[in-house]
């Protein structure tokens, strides 16, 4: 069973140390359940957001992108943001925006757990992009105290 005011908790405490103001290594994140092995036809549930709004239905393609593990192959969107997959490991990856208009760029690390993905959205470069990692990190090994 999952812990939801467990995650509720974590996510609160780290989204207001990490995403959003001038400094911070994230400008947004979501929180979405995502079960792989689910049928295709339920669409993943947003359990957190911040910094972005979004609807369910508009992250369908993104799910699916996931979903088809054609990482390396394909672009996909979050918004009106396109992505290039620019690095894979073994339970997450980088990705580039490609049509931005930030003279620095942006990017977005999508990170899996037993029960969620993080998507997690910085500007910047490789130092912009270490920082968006550290702060990954720190929200999914609390996660995984719980085998979130």
């Amino acid at each position: 069973m999952m812990d939801w005011a467990f995650a509720q908790r974590i996510w609160e405490k780290w989204a207001s140390s990490y995403i959003g103001s001038s400094g911070e290594p994230l400008k947004a994140a979501l929180l979405l359940n995502y079960d792989p092995c689910g049928p295709s036809r339920l669409l993943s549930v947003i359990a957190e957001q911040e910094g972005i709004k979004v609807k369910p239905a508009e992250l369908y393609p993104f799910i699916d992108f996931v979903r088809r593990n054609n990482l390396h192959t394909e672009y996909f969107f979050i918004g009106p943001s396109e992505y290039l997959v620019t690095s894979i490991h073994e339970n997450w990856f980088c990705a580039r925006c490609v049509n931005t208009s930030k003279p620095a760029g942006e990017g977005v690390i999508v990170m899996q757990t037993t029960a969620f993905l993080l998507v997690a959205m910085y500007e910047g470069s490789i130092g912009s992009a270490s920082r968006a990692m550290v702060a990954v990190d720190q929200f999914v090994w609390q996660l995984s105290r719980r085998n979130l």
